[in-house]
C-alpha cells in the first residue's frame, strides 16, 4: 500500500527534530565535559603549583634548618667555653673566698721579753716561709713587760698582731733560791696561751721562742701534724724541736719519733689539750733557760750553749709532709713499729761502748742500768744526759735514739724498756 507523502514528511520532521535535539544535548554533554575536564587541569595545574611552591618552601625550611644547627652548634661551643669561663671565675672566685675566711691550721706566737734584735731575726724568718700561707697560720708577738724596743719592733710589722703581758703582781718563789724568773715566763705562756684560744678562738697555737729561727718546711710540717693531733688524743703536743739534733747526730729529715719527754721549744698543741693544762698550769716554767737558741751569755751558758745549741742543725730539705704517710705515728702504730727497730738492733754490753758501736754495722742497742749509768754513755757520746721527772730527754719508753756518725741508730735502752715494748731480751 502507498504511504502517503504528507505522512513521510512528518516522519522525517520528527526525525530531524530528534537528530537535533540529540545533538543539542550531545553538544551540552561535551561542553560540560569539557569545562569539567578543564577545570580539573586548572586544579591539576594550581595543585601542581602548588606543590612546586611546598617544594620550594621545605628547601628553603631545609636550608634553614641546616643553618640553624650550625648556628645551634656554634651557640653550643660558645655556650661549652662560657661555662668553662664562669667554672673557672667561680673557683678563683671561691678560692679568693676561702683564702678571706680561711679556718687558721693554727696560730704563731712568738714569747717576746726584751731582746729587740733576737726577735726581729725570729720574725723575718717566720715571714721567710709563712707568706704564701699566712692566713693558715696568722703571726702574733707576746711581749712580757714593757721593754720598749720590743714593742717598738714589733709594731714596725703590719703582718702581725702585737699583744702585751703586764704583771705587776710580786713573785714568791715556792723554794729559797729559785728564780723568779721560771715564775713569770710560766704567768706569760699561761696568759697568752689564754688570750688565743679563748679570746682569738683559735683551735691550735705553735709557741716559738724569740730566739729561734723556722726551716722550710716548718708550716707543712705542723700542717700535717695537725692531723695527727686530732687522731690521736694520747698526743699531747707535736714539736719541730729535737734536743739531740746536732749536726752529728741526725741523718735523715723524713723521719719523726714520738717521746715521753716534752721538749718546750716550737710545739703546738690543741684548744682541748689547753682545756685540760691550763687550770693546772704550773706556776714556774722550767724550760726557759732554753732560750739560748742565737746567742751564748756568761762562761756557764756559753759553755752549754756552744756544745748543744749552737751545732743544732737547721733542716734544710724542703719535706712535702702532707704527701707522707705519718700513720706509723699513731700510738698502736707506732709501739709496734719502734718495738720493731729496737728489737733488729745489735746488743753492745761492758765497756769502751762508743767503740764498739763505731765497729759495728747497723743499728746499735746499748742497755744502761739507771740514771747515773745513762748520764755516763750519754757524755761519751755527746748527747744530752739531763732527765727530768724520771725521763731522758727525748726518751720514748726509756729509749733515746741518735744518728752517729753514719746513718746508724743509736738505742740507749732503759732498764726496764725492753719489757715496755714487748721486746724479749734473749
Amino acid at each position: 500500500m502507498a504511504i502517503p507523502i504528507c505522512d513521510i514528511r512528518w516522519l522525517l520532521l520528527a526525525a530531524a527534530v530528534a537528530f537535533i535535539f540529540i545533538q543539542m544535548r550531545l553538544f551540552a554533554t561535551q561542553s560540560e565535559y569539557a569545562d569539567r575536564v578543564a577545570a580539573a587541569v586548572e586544579a591539576e595545574n594550581h595543585c601542581t603549583n602548588q606543590m612546586r611552591l611546598l617544594i620550594d618552601q621545605i628547601s628553603m625550611q631545609q636550608g634553614r634548618i641546616v643553618a640553624l644547627e650550625d648556628e645551634k652548634k656554634r651557640r653550643d661551643e660558645e655556650c661549652g667555653q662560657l661555662k668553662a669561663l664562669v667554672k673557672d671565675l667561680e673557683r678563683r672566685g671561691l678560692e679568693r673566698l676561702v683564702d678571706k675566711v680561711q679556718v687558721p691550721v693554727a696560730a704563731v706566737v712568738i714569747m717576746a721579753c726584751n731582746r729587740a734584735n733576737y726577735l726581729e731575726r725570729t720574725i723575718n724568718s717566720v715571714f721567710k716561709y709563712q707568706g704564701s700561707v699566712a692566713s693558715k697560720y696568722p703571726l702574733f708577738v707576746s711581749q712580757d713587760g714593757s721593754n720598749p724596743q720590743v714593742k717598738s719592733k714589733a709594731l714596725s710589722y703590719d703582718k702581725l698582731t702585737y699583744m702585751q703581758h703586764l704583771d705587776f703582781e710580786p713573785v714568791h718563789a715556792d723554794n729559797p733560791g729559785e728564780l723568779t724568773a721560771y715564775y713569770k715566763i710560766a704567768r706569760h705562756y699561761k696568759w697568752a696561751l689564754d688570750n688565743l684560744f679563748y679570746k682569738h678562738n683559735f683551735s691550735r697555737v705553735i709557741i716559738l721562742e724569740d730566739d729561734m729561727e723556722i726551716a722550710p718546711d716548718f708550716f707543712d710540717y705542723f700542717e700535717a701534724a695537725a692531723d695527727l693531733l686530732d687522731k690521736d688524743k694520747s698526743i699531747m703536743a707535736v714539736s719541730s724541736w729535737n734536743d739531740n739534733g746536732q749536726k752529728q747526730f741526725v741523718h735523715d729529715p723524713y723521719v719523726l719519733y714520738r717521746s715521753d719527754f716534752f721538749p718546750g721549744l716550737g710545739w703546738m698543741l690543741t684548744r682541748t689539750t689547753w682545756d685540760e693544762l691550763s687550770p693546772k698550769w704550773p706556776k714556774a716554767y722550767p724550760c726557759c733557760y732554753f732560750s739560748l737558741f742565737f746567742f751564748s751569755l756568761g762562761s756557764s751558758l756559753g759553755q752549754f750553749f756552744q756544745q748543744y745549741l749552737a751545732p743544732i742543725k737547721l733542716n734544710d730539705v724542703p719535706v712535702d709532709w702532707k704527701s707522707r704517710d705519718l700513720s706509723y705515728l699513731i700510738k698502736d702504730n707506732y709501739e709496734k713499729y719502734f718495738a720493731e727497730i729496737v728489737k733488729k738492733a745489735t746488743p753492745v754490753h761492758g765497756e769502751n761502748v762508743v767503740l764498739k758501736a763505731h765497729d759495728i754495722e747497723g743499728d746499735v742497742r746499748i742497755e744502761y742500768k739507771d740514771q747515773s749509768h745513762f748520764e755516763i754513755i750519754a757524755r761519751q757520746f755527746g748527747i744530752f744526759n739531763e732527765w727530768k721527772d724520771g725521763i731522758p730527754r727525748t726518751a720514748y719508753k726509756g729509749v733515746v735514739v741518735f744518728r752517729y756518725q753514719t746513718p746508724r741508730r743509736i738505742f740507749l735502752v732503759g732498764p726496764d724498756s725492753l719489757r715496755q715494748l714487748g721486746i724479749k731480751d734473749p
